[in-house]
């Protein structure tokens, strides 16, 4: 049986219709690395070990932004389509995963989730810290910056390489680093563009949009190290999680 990979969704509305959400670029690229994909529509935080039952691995897709309460920050004029629904819930999932020891893969807003799961927080809006701005939706399939990989890093180890270049799509990064998380990745002004957790948990964050630079080889190893954990013996975290408020 293929591994089994959840993936996060963005609730939206479609000819009058509540509906969820997922970029097909996320599911074609679990499907190409070896998994079958299946879609988790935003549920009650008590539901989140119940829906990743069935699950062999956990996919957070992007989308809006994380409402800034939840990790003790005054909301940034700049920040948008924040739904605390879906910040409850897939924080819940995160933190599900990690006391099962599912392998997590967190993209964009996924990966700013997994950090504030783990009690870090945001740059709210990255212009305002570095004069630089992050989202190039008009390239959302080129790469358009350098990316800085820890030598020794897990993610360096899955990407295998120690600088990639990669698109970007954000205005938001992670701050202060989560409990048990280490920033793996930098941008060249200084933007943490990936974490990873201290083993033995199985979780790598990045903050661009790897989905959409389909034909990388570089780019798919990260959802073929998804498939690949998500193919193996679970590996509990629990103490990880005994420190995170």
């Amino acid at each position: 049986m293929r591994p089994r990979i959840a993936l996060t969704t963005t609730r939206g509305t479609v000819d009058h219709n509540s509906v969820e959400l997922v970029n097909r670029a996320f599911v074609d690229a679990v499907v190409r690395a070896g998994g079958m994909p299946f879609v988790l529509p935003v549920l009650d935080r008590g539901d989140a070990e119940d829906a990743l039952a069935a699950a062999d691995g956990l996919l957070l897709t992007g989308g809006g932004d994380v409402e800034p309460a939840r990790y003790g920050g005054p909301p940034a004029p700049e920040i948008f389509s924040v739904d605390p629904e879906r910040d409850a819930f897939e924080v819940a999932l995160v933190l599900a995963a990690l006391r099962v020891g599912l392998p997590v893969l967190g993209i964009c807003r996924g990966c700013q989730v997994v950090n504030v799961a783990m009690g870090g927080s945001l740059v709210q809006h990255i212009p305002t810290l570095t004069g630089r701005d992050h989202c190039e939706r008009q390239r959302d399939s080129q790469p358009v910056h350098e990316v800085d990989v820890t030598p020794g890093s897990l993610l360096a180890s899955v990407l295998g390489a120690t600088g990639i270049e990669v698109n970007s799509l954000h205005h938001q990064a992670a701050d202060r680093v989560g409990v048990g998380l280490q920033a793996v990745a930098r941008s060249r002004d200084g933007i943490v563009e990936g974490i990873e957790a201290d083993a033995p948990a199985r979780l790598i964050g990045v903050q661009w949009h790897p989905e959409l630079l389909r034909g990388d080889p570089v780019q798919e190893r990260l959802f073929e190290w998804l498939v690949t954990e998500a193919a193996r013996p679970l590996t509990s975290s629990r103490d990880q999680l005994s420190d995170v408020a």
